[in-house]
């Protein structure tokens, strides 16, 4: 008897195909999924050996295709759009630029060749204050010299730092 039943399933389904994909797409609000269903329903319906007793064929219909439409928007919700895919593969390289490189470097020689222009101990308290951020009142006591000394000293340097960037720029 079950044997009968899916013959009759599968026969009505292939009847009444438009109007039930009708019936499901105003449900579901999208005829692209309603397809989806009625296809997955399909492929149900023809991998199924037997079925139990069916009350209403066209309700088992309708409640299969329903069923399909929601596993198909679990398995969806799984998975990434093509939109996040293409935004997640739009990653902008953080790497310099071969360009960004070689200004990067010539900055850094510039740099250089500017400290090294430096009285010796102006060129001392500089590195102490900037690059290994040593107190000034410390970098005085090493030194044996005031703290005010060292303010000046500091503002000396950022001074010539500040017009040679000029001189490179102008």
């Amino acid at each position: 008897m079950s044997d009968q039943a899916l013959a009759g399933i599968r026969r009505l389904f292939v009847e009444r195909y438009e109007d039930l994909k009708e019936r499901l797409t105003r449900y579901l609000g999208s005829a692209d999924l309603a397809g989806d269903a009625m296809h997955d329903t399909w492929l149900r319906l023809a991998q199924t050996e037997s079925i139990g007793v069916v009350q209403s064929q066209q309700s088992y219909l309708f409640r299969a295709a329903l069923n399909a439409a929601a596993d198909r928007r679990r398995n969806d919700a799984r998975h990434l759009s093509v939109a996040e895919i293409d935004s997640l593969l739009d990653v902008a390289d953080e790497a310099p630029t071969p360009e960004q490189i070689v200004l990067a470097r010539s900055e850094l020689e510039a740099f250089k060749a500017m400290l090294a222009q430096l009285p010796a101990r102006r060129r001392t308290i500089f590195l102490a204050a900037r690059l290994h951020n040593i107190p000034r009142q410390v970098i005085a006591d090493r030194l044996g010299v005031s703290r005010r000394l060292v303010a000046k000293e500091l503002l000396l340097a950022h001074k010539a730092f500040v017009e040679r960037l000029k001189e490179m720029k102008g």
